[in-house]
């Protein structure tokens, strides 16, 4: 079984300039959007799901990492978003994806839709 490397990362809020360091496991069995897609699906179960690497849009920016994976757009169609907000919707995706947000998520657009 492959070994979790540590991982350090550090982000300045665009807003206030100060610095924070994460620091954790990532896994070597999968990449930022294997977790992701894998989180998505188990929680909304969706008709669509797109999640899309722009990490390479912001290289050199405030939060991106040489190895990329930190910046990340997500569009998915579900029955759960049925009745609720754009609001609720981005929250119920930020909630289960509060881990990836934690440490290796630096960006994360959200699209999320109830089906027609």
């Amino acid at each position: 079984m492959p070994s979790a490397r540590i991982w350090v990362s550090q982000r300045a809020c665009p807003i206030t300039g100060f610095t924070k360091e994460f620091t954790g496991k990532r896994s070597t069995m999968g990449t930022v959007k294997d977790r992701i897609t894998e989180r998505l699906t188990a929680q909304f179960s969706p008709e669509a799901l797109e999640v899309i690497d722009e990490s390479h849009l912001h290289a050199g920016h405030a939060g991106a990492r040489p190895e990329g994976e930190t910046h990340f757009r997500v569009i998915l169609t579900a029955d759960a978003f049925r009745g609720t907000s754009r609001l609720e919707r981005h929250r119920m995706v930020n909630t289960a994806l509060a881990e990836e947000l934690a440490g290796p998520v630096h960006a994360l657009a959200v699209k999320a839709n109830a089906p027609a």
